[in-house]
């Protein structure tokens, strides 16, 4: 294990709707590659075995009886680790496509002082993800937009794959957005207003390991309106206190 996360109490959560078909190895992979880090998995409202899955491994289970969508079930995922008291949050996607060997690259940021939130980004010189049409230019308009808000280059604001500490944690326990991109683009708002520093470090994204994706590719152009309602939406909210972290 990474001297890093030595140093840290750091819980993985892994949100997950529908995901028996890839759960299995994402779980089997984070305990083989971080042993002794803790994982949580929000089952959100799913309606397969995902929460089976979950129980038959050597993790923690957070059971939502309805579906809240990604957001709402990282918001819970952060109030248990503000009550836990842990120093770091991971958020990895349950279908495979984030690599847990990544993971101490996003951690060794917050360790050095350099961030409160390190996002795993796919467009920053790791791999070959690529993406195309006006999902590609929602995404990169994104970029250039909440760049300047964070005061620094953000490649890929909507991952899904970030590490959070105390002070963002907190935060997002209490103020973090359900809404579809809400988790992604308004976190990102939110956590910039509350004067948190925002970084990123390039990470390869991994072809899905089961499941059905969660958006068809005929329906990328959807993406471009609401990416834009996203960003109204988030630079509309009043700015956010960070609350105690402790």
């Amino acid at each position: 294990m990474s001297g890093v996360i030595d140093q840290m109490r750091v819980l993985v959560v892994v949100p997950a709707w529908n995901e028996e078909a890839a759960l299995p190895g994402v779980l089997d992979e984070l305990t083989r590659t971080l042993p002794g880090v803790e994982v949580l998995v929000v089952s959100d409202g799913s309606t397969d075995q995902t929460s089976r899955v979950a129980r038959s491994r050597s993790v923690m289970l957070l059971d939502l009886p309805v579906n809240l969508g990604v957001g709402g079930a990282m918001r819970a995922g952060y109030k248990f680790a503000h009550r836990n008291g842990y120093d770091a949050a991971v958020q990895l996607d349950a279908d495979g496509q984030h690599s847990p060997a990544d993971v101490p690259r996003l951690l060794a940021l917050l360790s050095d002082g350099e961030a409160d939130i390190v996002i795993g980004a796919r467009f920053a010189g790791e791999g070959d993800y690529s993406v195309r049409g006006p999902r590609r230019w929602a995404m990169g308009l994104l970029s250039v937009i909440l760049s300047r808000v964070a005061g620094t280059t953000l490649t890929d604001t909507t991952s899904g794959f970030k590490a959070s500490n105390r002070r963002a944690i907190a935060l997002f326990s209490r103020d973090y957005p359900a809404e579809y991109l809400g988790d992604t683009v308004e976190s990102i708002v939110i956590a910039s207003r509350a004067g948190l520093r925002i970084r990123q470090t390039g990470v390869s994204m991994r072809p899905r390991a089961g499941g059905v994706p969660s958006h068809h590719p005929l329906k990328a152009a959807i993406f471009l309106g609401r990416a834009a309602l996203a960003l109204v939406i988030a630079l509309s909210r009043p700015v956010a206190i960070v609350p105690d972290a402790s």
